[in-house]
């Protein structure tokens, strides 16, 4: 779906942007709780990162209608890292990252993280999403989860056969809330009315188990946070450059801001296929992006990223500038602000039956029959090996496994890497002859190349002198030429066939 939001009046536009801004607030209330909670940390923490993702990141942002906030993609990263150097890490941390952006944004990097593997990054995603699933599981249970993906999932059966219907407690009442939030979620996304299609599930579900638990007088573990949104705030201490100084958080800082960058920019550019606006500048996304890590790492709360769910929304909520995202960030602090009274009635079990639905999301099982069908064994087999070694051994691993074997994908065309362009321009259609091959570590040069092609014409790309194309490249093509073809160009493909399996023709 593409929405157009470049021709609304003034008057008009800031109508919609306050009415989609409403509708974010709605969904990011509580994925950020319960994204703070699948992280280790208390849920203010989430809000806050709310916050400054809505009004500081939405104000610097080079994708406008992007929502930046607390992202299920680092939870796995942010819960090992607490458990293992203790929350006062994640400030120093934070701040490494937050600087580490800053550079790569000012440095131009942000074309680079558009060439890493789709099947990487989906990989990476689908074992983080098998992680929230299985530790999100014990929490419907009002318990905590335990230290690895592995335990949390060999303690899933004890869980479930240690239920007693006839000796109802905490726990069997906990699970029937969490079971009741995930059914509300599940069956209003598939039989909501369309005029009600804006309305998030995970709204209703927390609403529905929050007044169940509320009016039965229920025994179940509720959110805790404060009655002041400022003391969610944990400012620098004596120890913090200290902090900053050891080497050894170097290499986590490092993880969590190339994962935050990759993240953010993927969203982003699916953001732009969902709305005929302005294109997102990703270097000034990056840079927007640091600033907003480093002030998240100031005040002791989560990473960020642009995030796709809460993005979406924004573009169906009719959103047409960053008005949108600033005014949702403006709505998290003053409910948090007005009514924390309201946010501790929740039960802790709701959140947990909404991130494990957002972390089955996240396995996207399409995805990789997708990549299997399209580009045949190797882009599936990395897909699949991404997400057994996050699974299995750690978030940064999982990554550089995959990029390893992405490498695959390149060495039989080391010795011949290059890609240039011919135009020839006759009347109406413009002729483009690309030479060479297109692999992964070429694409923000071939990028650079389609983007600069003229929108005006119709136009023959001619592939016949390039002897192979990666996956990766292949689906930028495709995204390009589904977005052209989507604004009325007429492109034609010459070349088109086996070797370059996987190109729209």
């Amino acid at each position: 779906m593409t929405v157009a939001t470049a021709s609304a009046p003034g008057a008009g536009r800031t109508v919609r942007d306050f009415t989609a801004s409403i509708v974010v607030f709605l969904v990011a209330m509580p994925l950020c709780m319960g994204i703070a909670i699948a992280s280790g940390v208390p849920p203010e923490k989430g809000l806050l990162t709310g916050i400054i993702g809505g009004i500081v990141v939405g104000m610097l942002a080079g994708s406008p209608l992007q929502v930046s906030g607390p992202a299920a993609g680092l939870a796995v990263l942010v819960f090992e890292l607490v458990r293992d150097k203790g929350i006062s890490a994640l400030g120093p941390i934070l701040v490494l990252a937050g600087v580490i952006q800053c550079v790569a944004g000012l440095l131009k990097l942000g074309g680079w993280f558009r060439a890493i593997s789709p099947a990487v990054v989906h990989g990476m995603l689908a074992g983080i999403g098998v992680l929230i699933v299985v530790g999100q599981f014990h929490v419907l249970f009002d318990a905590k989860p335990l230290a690895s993906g592995l335990e949390n999932l060999a303690a899933m059966p004890g869980r479930l056969l240690g239920l007693d219907p006839n000796d109802v407690s905490a726990t069997e009442l906990a699970f029937a809330i969490g079971l009741l939030t995930i059914a509300i979620m599940l069956a209003w996304e598939k039989w909501r009315p369309a005029s009600m299609r804006l309305v998030p599930g995970a709204l209703l579900g927390v609403v529905a188990a929050t007044a169940l638990a509320y009016f039965a007088g229920l025994n179940v573990t509720r959110v805790d946070v404060p009655s002041n949104i400022l003391k969610a705030v944990t400012a620098p201490d004596s120890g913090f450059l200290a902090k900053i100084l050891d080497p050894s958080i170097y290499a986590t800082a490092l993880a969590i801001a190339f994962i935050a960058s990759a993240e953010t920019l993927l969203s982003a550019a699916a953001v732009d296929k969902m709305h005929n606006g302005p294109r997102s500048d990703f270097d000034k996304e990056l840079r927007a992006q640091g600033v907003g890590n480093l002030l998240c790492g100031l005040a002791g709360s989560l990473p960020m990223t642009g995030v796709i769910v809460r993005s979406s929304a924004n573009v169906q909520a009719g959103a047409v500038s960053r008005l949108s995202t600033i005014l949702h960030g403006v709505w998290i602090l003053g409910f948090v602000a007005l009514l924390p009274w309201l946010l501790r009635e929740i039960p802790m079990a709701a959140l947990g039956g909404i991130l494990v639905v957002t972390g089955w999301r996240l396995v996207s099982l399409s995805h990789v029959t997708h990549l299997f069908h399209r580009y045949g064994v190797l882009p599936a087999l990395i897909w699949v090996a991404t997400l057994v070694t996050v699974v299995t051994e750690d978030l940064l691993t999982g990554v550089l496994v995959g990029l390893g074997l992405s490498l695959l994908e390149l060495l039989p065309h080391v010795r011949k890497l290059g890609l240039s362009m011919d135009e020839r321009h006759d009347g109406d259609r413009s002729h483009i002859a690309l030479q060479g091959t297109a692999m992964f570590i070429l694409l923000p040069k071939l990028a650079r190349m389609l983007e600069a092609l003229p929108h005006d014409r119709a136009l023959t790309l001619d592939f016949r002198r390039v002897s192979a194309v990666d996956h990766t490249c292949a689906e930028a093509i495709n995204d390009w030429l589904q977005r052209r073809r989507a604004a009325g160009m007429r492109i034609d493909i010459a070349g088109h066939g086996a070797r370059l399996r996987g190109l729209v023709a």
